[in-house]
């Protein structure tokens, strides 16, 4: 048995998106004793050797000769039993794919089960069977049917009778409204069948959906991607990312053309985005609540695909990979309804049908075990944004929040930076990493930069307010224009930021009256006691200090707390031992330290101030940082890390 090949072709086919839904569909291969076949819940593009289940088929075979009950739950449950008695030894802990017995009914040594687009436009279309019969005459259709035994055993009817009548055994199986199977000797065979399959069908099509970028409303896309979110989960454990295009346009013109989109064509569009869409008529978040909420008592659960009217379409899911998965779905749906028309337009599943497929056990484990993020960190679900880490204490902090599970927005001025601190947190936590240039003197660049977040994200809970910069010298030596860049970067820029993350976080608190947020300000231990020949850097801090009990006060009752980490002097960083531009060489220059001749000597004077005896670092504000996410009751505080040089009076 050659796992190796099914290895192969898996993986291949399951990263090819035109055949692939969502990581779904799956595949198998035998001989006369056993058959592997993909493990429920498992990927295909990425499947290994271990991910297949070995199974008797003399066992899945005595299946056929039992009697279940007539009711469908506990008909089902019986079967898993016995589908699971059927593992070979030692494959106790794996749970096969539910259509394992689809896959045994092939005499062929090897199956591909998939649900592209193009084939879905014939199976969930009206004129489908009669299509099938006109392009495909050595084909098995299967009319819709309730998923596992049931279909398994009507499949089965049908294989059998057309290997009576042609007198050989089909290699295509089309499944009314649930896509196709592929069945071959070789590996070559498998590819010749299904290339020549999807080149008959695309023959036919001449009609499609239209994808290509347009002007989208992002401004009111952020009012109501935040709103949705809390709506989905009042402790803002979820992800909304918003799409727009010219296909999504389309059907975001009026309810009546989104009419068409409410009901699901696939048992997929159920597991991965529920039954059924919302459409809300307005970017007022009184109107979205009551519109959610309403949908949500008459259907028994909350949207997972929203359409707003004039705006686009929001998908949501517990993690940004689900609300991702979502959207990857429910694009196929887009596309399956498009192509429909070419073969007399779209068959909506029958109602009994949807019906089955909420309440069906083996769809849901599917849908739990891919859609899981296994995650029990305390950040979990939450997203940060962290200015200024691109580098230094900031990218220290992203990567402690990244840590405890947030997904962190990188932003900096330096872009390409940002960039790559994102993709190295990403890499090394698993959380996903947004970069995004940002001039926090801006207001524009403060503005999008919010936007950009929540447009990707969904929203927003911590914003560490960390970018600055300093520029020392003595009241002789110092420039207006030095002062005021110091002023704009840490002062101004505090007060930008907080007013637009604050934005963000009242609309959240408008919907979940009990959740709470943080706006942290990376201040300094020279916000706390003044500097010497550094009045620029210590005035713009003690004035961020300030903003801070300010902004406390102000922005308490939407929940948002407001507080300051005090860092003292980060010896080992940049700002202070650039060899250029560092504040070593600054403070050198200036004759800040008496007696100092060299660098080090600046260095030693410093570590001699502070009672423990070293500078501060990155882990020491990270996780001061982390404290005050965590308190619940402290806000407009200053908290100072600075190893006892500066110690709260």
């Amino acid at each position: 048995m050659s796992l190796s090949v099914l290895k192969e072709f898996s993986n291949r086919y399951g990263k090819e998106k035109s055949l692939v839904l969502a990581g779904g569909g799956n595949t198998s291969c035998k001989d006369e004793d056993t058959i592997y076949v993909k493990g429920s819940g498992t990927s295909l593009a990425t499947i290994e050797e271990d991910g297949f289940v070995a199974m008797d088929r003399s066992k899945l075979a005595s299946i056929w000769e039992k009697e279940y009950s007539s009711e469908p739950a506990e008909r089902e449950s019986q079967v898993l039993a016995d589908m699971l008695a059927a593992r070979r030894p030692g494959e106790e802990g794996k749970r096969p794919s539910v259509e394992t017995l689809l896959h045994d009914l092939f005499p062929q040594k090897y199956i591909l089960h998939v649900h592209p687009a193009k084939v879905n436009a014939i199976t969930c279309s009206v004129s489908g069977r009669e299509t099938v019969a006109e392009l495909f005459p050595d084909a098995v259709w299967t009319d819709e049917c309730e998923p596992g035994y049931k279909l398994a055993a009507k499949c089965r009817g049908e294989l059998l009778k057309f290997r009576e009548n042609k007198g050989f055994s089909a290699s295509l199986l089309f499944l009314q409204n649930h896509g196709i199977f592929f069945a071959a000797d070789t590996r070559e065979e498998l590819d010749s069948l299904v290339s020549a399959t999807m080149e008959k069908i695309e023959s036919r099509i001449k009609t499609a959906p239209d994808f290509s970028e347009c002007e989208a409303d992002t401004a009111k896309a952020a009012v109501i991607a935040p709103v949705l979110r809390m709506l989905y989960d009042s402790e803002g454990c979820a992800a909304v990312r918003f799409t727009c295009n010219r296909e999504i346009a389309r059907y975001c013109e009026n309810e009546e053309a989104f009419s068409i989109l409410r009901e699901p064509i696939s048992p997929d569009h159920i597991v991965y985005c529920k039954a059924e869409p919302l459409f809300i008529s307005d970017a007022d978040p009184a109107v979205i609540k009551a519109e959610f909420s309403a949908f949500a008592e008459r259907r028994g659960f909350k949207p997972k695909v929203v359409f707003a009217k004039g705006v686009g379409l929001f998908t949501i899911g517990k993690t940004l990979k689900e609300a991702c998965t979502v959207l990857d779905v429910w694009t196929d749906c887009m596309t399956v309804t498009a192509l429909a028309s070419n073969f007399g337009g779209v068959r909506h599943m029958a109602p009994a049908m949807q019906e089955f497929i909420i309440n069906w056990e083996a769809e849901s484990y599917r849908a739990k075990v891919s859609l899981s993020s296994g995650s029990a960190k305390p950040l979990a679900g939450k997203v940060a944004v962290v200015t200024g880490s691109a580098q230094g204490f900031g990218a220290g902090i992203a990567e402690y929040l990244a840590g405890a599970g947030a997904s962190v927005v990188i932003a900096d001025m330096n872009l390409e930076g940002a960039k790559n601190t994102a993709d190295a947190i990403s890499q090394k936590f698993g959380v996903p990493c947004l970069a995004v240039f940002a001039n926090v003197s801006d207001e524009a660049s403060v503005e999008n930069m919010t936007k950009e977040t929540v447009l990707s994200f969904g929203g927003l809970d911590v914003f560490v307010n960390n970018a600055g910069i300093v520029r020392a010298g003595s009241l002789d030596e110092m420039t207006k224009q030095n002062f005021e860049l110091v002023t704009a970067v840490n002062y101004t820029a505090y007060f930008l930021c907080a007013k637009y993350a604050s934005k963000v976080m009242k609309l959240q608190r408008s919907v979940a009256p009990e959740y709470i947020t943080d706006i942290i300000e990376i201040n300094s231990k020279s916000g706390l006691s003044g500097s010497n020949k550094n009045f620029a850097y210590a005035g713009s801090k003690f004035g961020g200090l300030g903003l801070t009990q300010s902004f406390a006060m102000e922005l308490a009752p939407y929940g948002i707390k407001v507080n300051a980490v005090c860092p003292g002097n980060f010896l080992d960083g940049p700002l202070w031992s650039d060899p250029v531009k560092g504040l070593f060489v600054q403070y050198l220059n200036a004759g800040k330290v008496p007696g100092a001749k060299t660098v080090a000597d600046v260095r030693k004077f410093y570590e001699a101030k502070v009672p423990l005896g070293r500078g501060c670092r990155i882990e020491d504000v990270a996780k001061a940082v982390l404290y005050i996410i965590d308190q619940k009751y402290e806000t407009g505080q200053a908290v100072p890390v600075t190893g006892g040089q500066e110690m709260l009076k």
